[in-house]
């Protein structure tokens, strides 16, 4: 009986990392909206100005790094939405501006942020967005 107990832990592990992976696949390029109400700027307009964000025109504002492999991904995606005249393409390197990032609550990468032209968050998007899904939002 005892043979058969480190088969048994290694099948629940093997179960549980199943679980877990299947979890973490079907949250990338997810689009959480903005919550519904009255739209008012985000509270760091301020400092979102100076990459953009308010100034009339959509702004896809994405977090990345140079370490973080799907983050060209979503940057290619991106560009190619943006090149289409859907809004401002604004990439913000996570180690230069962590404050910012810390204030908005990335927590991964890549993290993209959408804003309308006045300044309002339109929905964020967890992992490498769907092009598709991103020029709806625009």
């Amino acid at each position: 009986m005892n043979a058969s107990l480190p088969l048994i832990a290694l099948a629940v592990a093997l179960i549980v990392g199943v679980a877990v992976g299947a979890l973490w696949r079907s949250r990338q390029g997810k689009i959480r909206l903005a919550k519904p109400g009255p739209s008012a700027p985000d509270p760091h307009v301020d400092e979102l100005a100076g990459h953009g964000v308010g100034s009339g025109e959509p702004v896809v504002m994405h977090f990345s790094a140079a370490w973080c492999a799907p983050c060209s991904a979503a940057r290619a995606v991106i560009q190619s939405v943006t090149a289409e005249g859907r809004g401002r393409d604004v990439e913000l390197d996570l180690d230069e501006h962590s404050a910012l990032a810390r204030k908005l609550g990335v927590l991964s990468l890549p993290t993209t942020l959408v804003y309308n032209g006045e300044g309002t968050l339109v929905a964020r998007i967890a992992g490498v967005p769907k092009a598709d899904k991103l020029r709806a939002l625009l």
